[in-house]
């Protein structure tokens, strides 16, 4: 598998990896032993970094996440931290820091976190000189070995990657999430900031295996957050009408080579921006974890599917998502 420096962390990491939001809940039932098996086939199909967060499963994907680190090395592990309190400020502070920060390094079975990031935290925190601070503190302490942000907005990436202490930012980047291209991904290669690409499906959409008939489980975000009720919208198809969503992914499949899945087209149309240094794709059994994986093995589009993508973004996509994130 291809490798990129996952920004100011100094580690390599492949191009594909495994984001673990499924394992731990709000994607309908996935049972250890599926979750595991998820887990361990992507690493024996080359992915060596995984993404999670403290808040998934209260806690479950982490504790699972441990369990695989705990027999398999060589795995560079993300967490995130910080939305199992009410979204307020003043809760973004050094002894809660410690206190989400302990909990995890238990969760996760280790003493030093690879890369600890704040969980889409309100515009406010960006500007707070302390949370850096206390965050450059942990660091020095060992009990991780970097930190980074993840964001809702393009306007959060660009405040985090002005920080000298950010080593990524993780997004929202898909074919129906574009506006990362204009700015953000520019600024992280000029500032050696990694690029962390999440919901790279938009939850599934861009697999094309949904239609209009398709129904969701009652514990899925896809059916209890399509209008933003538990957390934000954007999370949820990345923002996008469903309708409207699959008319664009009808619009897309035509541009899918032989040979690839819609799923993985999609992916290997995010792994074509260098500036991307990993993409985070969940799965929710061991032939997802292994198809994803196998993008990176897969060639470039070409030019002509880049621009058919954005093409079809800019009829249907844009007039709903950009102006918002």
């Amino acid at each position: 598998m291809e490798h990129r420096e996952l920004g100011r962390t100094g580690r390599q990491v492949g191009v594909v990896g495994l984001g673990a939001w499924q394992l731990g809940g709000d994607w309908g039932e996935v049972g250890e032993d599926a979750a595991l098996a998820v887990l361990d086939a992507a690493v024996e199909s080359g992915v060596d970094f995984v993404d999670t967060a403290d808040v998934y499963g209260d806690g479950r994907s982490e504790r699972l996440v441990g369990r695989l680190l705990a027999r398999r090395a060589g795995v560079t592990v993300a967490t995130k931290m910080g939305r199992r309190v009410a979204q307020e400020p003043s809760a973004y502070n050094a002894a809660n820091f410690r206190a989400w920060n302990d909990r995890s390094r238990r969760n996760l079975g280790v003493d030093t976190i690879d890369l600890v990031q704040l969980h889409c935290p309100p515009d406010a925190v960006f500007a707070d000189d302390a949370v850096f601070d206390a965050l450059d503190a942990m660091v020095a302490e060992g009990r991780m070995a970097a930190y980074g942000v993840s964001v809702e907005t393009c306007e959060q990436a660009l405040s985090a990657i002005a920080r000298p202490g950010v080593a990524s930012v993780q997004i929202i980047f898909n074919a129906l999430r574009l506006k990362p291209l204009e700015r953000v991904l520019p600024a992280a290669a000029r500032a050696g900031v990694g690029i962390i690409a999440r919901v790279p499906l938009a939850s599934g959409l861009l697999s094309g295996r949904y239609d209009s008939g398709t129904r969701f489980a009652a514990d899925d975000h896809r059916a209890f957050n399509r209008h933003g009720e538990s957390f934000d919208v954007g999370e949820t198809f990345s923002g996008v009408d469903y309708e409207t969503g699959l008319a664009a992914v009808e619009r897309l499949r035509p541009l899918v080579p032989q040979g690839m899945t819609t799923a993985q087209f999609a992916l290997r149309w995010i792994i074509d921006h260098p500036a991307v240094s990993v993409v985070i794709p969940g799965a929710r059994d061991a032939g997802q974890a292994r198809a994803n994986a196998a993008v990176a093995g897969l060639p470039p589009l070409g030019e002509a599917a880049h621009q058919a993508v954005a093409g079809v973004y800019d009829e249907l996509v844009r007039p709903l998502v950009h102006h918002r994130w």
